[in-house]
């Protein structure tokens, strides 16, 4: 079985027009999409003493998802506040709370040695010990949002295999520019997302296009988390980059059938 580790950020994503709120963040959302596409997965990240710290481990648990290397730290557990306007999520106010003390640990890098791949990202607080996990052998991918060469990446570039973006604003030569520049600090693979403009990677040969999967869509929460994830369980099945890309966009197209990440 395939098992990806998942670290880095969470948080609590409250819809202030509904009164619900749902675990979220990059790596925890991975390590749900992982368990729902039949691999296995672990968060490791830092939560709160308070009860969105233990409604986030207990979702996970749900799922399935391996949080024995979750860190409770004394403080608030993240918390964002969000609203979903036709479809499309608002971000409003955010409080990182404990996860801006989380570092990984000895025992967690041990445990990692039980992983084919580690997942994190830009505001995982993890790039500087990614020199650290590759010298180990294990596979890194970063997930870096819309500035995936904010201070965060540029320390965590070179040491990542598949590094992934979102970008549906640029026309396809200023984001095919942007890739390049991101390959050029190290990643073997670099992948876009581009929303309802589909997907576009780069593997230091060639460009390749990916297509939406069409759908109808209720709430874009988690939706490239949900590619992120197909297209890792895809790539390490050593399946074609188009194979992933399509992977990829087929689970989000499940994920945007329901409201709130998962």
């Amino acid at each position: 079985m395939i098992k990806i580790a998942c670290a880095g950020d969470n948080c609590v994503d409250y819809y202030d027009n509904t009164g619900e709120s749902f675990p979220g963040g990059n790596p925890v959302n991975v390590s749900v999409y992982v368990r729902r596409l039949g691999g296995q997965s672990a968060y490791l990240g830092a939560v709160g003493t308070d009860d969105f710290g233990k409604q986030m481990c207990a979702a996970l648990q749900e799922k399935g998802v391996d949080v024995s290397h979750v860190q409770i730290l004394p403080g608030k557990t993240a918390f964002t506040h969000v609203e979903r306007i036709n479809g499309e999520r608002v971000f409003g106010d955010y409080d990182e709370g404990v996860m801006a003390d989380f570092r990984l640990r000895q025992t967690d890098f041990d445990f990692l040695k039980g992983y084919n791949l580690l997942v994190t990202g830009l505001w995982g607080h993890t790039e500087s010990q990614l020199a650290d996990v590759r010298a180990m052998g294990i596979p890194v991918a970063f997930d870096g949002a819309e500035r995936p060469l904010d201070e965060a990446g540029r320390i965590a570039l070179p040491h990542v295999n598949v590094a992934f973006f979102s970008d549906d604003a640029s026309d396809e030569e200023s984001l095919k520019a942007r890739i390049l520049e991101i390959a050029a600090l190290g990643p073997q693979i670099v992948v876009a997302t581009r929303g309802g403009k589909g997907s576009l990677a780069y593997d230091g040969e060639s460009f390749y296009p990916g297509q939406i999967v069409p759908c109808s869509v209720v709430d874009t929460m988690g939706a490239g988390d949900s590619f992120i994830a197909g297209f890792l369980m895809a790539w390490l099945k050593k399946e074609s980059i188009p194979a992933c890309m399509r992977a990829g966009a087929e689970n989000a197209a499940v994920t945007l059938g329901y409201p709130g990440a998962w």
